[in-house]
């Protein structure tokens, strides 16, 4: 893990890079509540894909994981990480650092098609369902450490 301002570098590097990308803020003509900042949601976004967490797991320096997962859900149905990735692509193609050699179709980005034959029973991949630790330890706030201070 690099240390914090190694990361405050990538992040910052990352995130000029998906900024342009990103849509404009839903417009709010009945008020509510303020909009959580583009830019914390996709550090917690950022934060939790490279540490492995559970958006329940969100540390609190960053938005909550509910806020986090409604942002990369609105952005992945605007097609964000789509045109991020073309980026990247091109970005490392024009720097001569594409190896289009040994390519691979990863699984999670096919569709599933809803009967095909082969396909699992409803249900079986949910696994366990409790929101206890499997450790039996309980934390007041709902909410289980990480482990890492966050280093925002």
């Amino acid at each position: 893990m690099p240390d914090a301002a190694t990361e405050r570098q990538l992040n910052d590097g990352l995130w000029e890079r998906v900024r342009p990308l990103l849509p404009p803020p839903a417009p709010q003509p009945n008020g509510g509540r303020p909009w959580a900042d583009d830019r914390a949601c996709f550090e917690g976004i950022v934060y939790l894909l490279r540490n492995g967490l559970r958006w329940r797991q969100m540390p609190a320096c960053y938005p909550s994981g509910v806020t986090c997962w409604r942002r990369h859900k609105a952005w992945t149905e605007a097609g964000v990480w789509h045109r991020v990735w073309k980026l990247v692509l091109a970005e490392l193609d024009a720097a001569g650092r594409l190896d289009t050699s040994e390519l691979v179709v990863d699984g999670t980005f096919v569709e599933a098609k809803k009967g095909a034959s082969g396909s699992a029973r409803a249900g079986s991949a949910r696994g366990r369902r409790s929101n206890s630790s499997p450790t039996g330890t309980a934390h007041r706030s709902g909410r289980r450490p990480t482990g890492r201070a966050c280093t925002r």
